[in-house]
């Protein structure tokens, strides 16, 4: 029902900002619930940050709180992670997810990928030292 592109990533230098964007498409409605997880070479994929239908309610894992931010705009369909002060370990292909706002305002409930009805290809961050 719901297709969703990421964009945005790319090569950047440790200490440097990228912003991701993810665009919705198809049956789209302002109330999903969105997430960004990443997955690097070898590891399970990881939750990030999420955002609830309204945008008024963000939520995100200990590892980025403070260097990343999560938006959306639902006019636009899009919803946006600004990347601040990266790490090497924030290496990863970043991946937009999408759930019918049925987490409410649990946190364990937007960071479970079983979660979200809806993912995206995925987008490649690389950040080098």
């Amino acid at each position: 029902q719901v297709q969703l592109v990421e964009s945005g990533g790319g090569l950047v230098q440790a200490g440097g900002s990228l912003r991701l964007s993810c665009a919705a498409s198809g049956r789209t409605r302002s109330s999903y619930d969105m997430g960004w997880f990443r997955q690097a070479p070898g590891k399970e994929r990881e939750f990030v940050a999420a955002v609830n239908w309204s945008g008024g309610s963000t939520y995100y894992a200990d590892s980025v709180k403070g260097r990343f931010t999560i938006s959306r705009d639902n006019a636009k369909n899009t919803v946006y992670l600004q990347m601040s002060s990266l790490k090497p370990e924030d290496t990863a292909i970043y991946y937009c997810a999408a759930n019918k706002d049925f987490c409410s305002a649990y946190y364990g409930c937007y960071a479970q990928k079983g979660t979200y009805e809806y993912w995206g290809q995925g987008t490649q961050v690389t950040v080098s030292s």
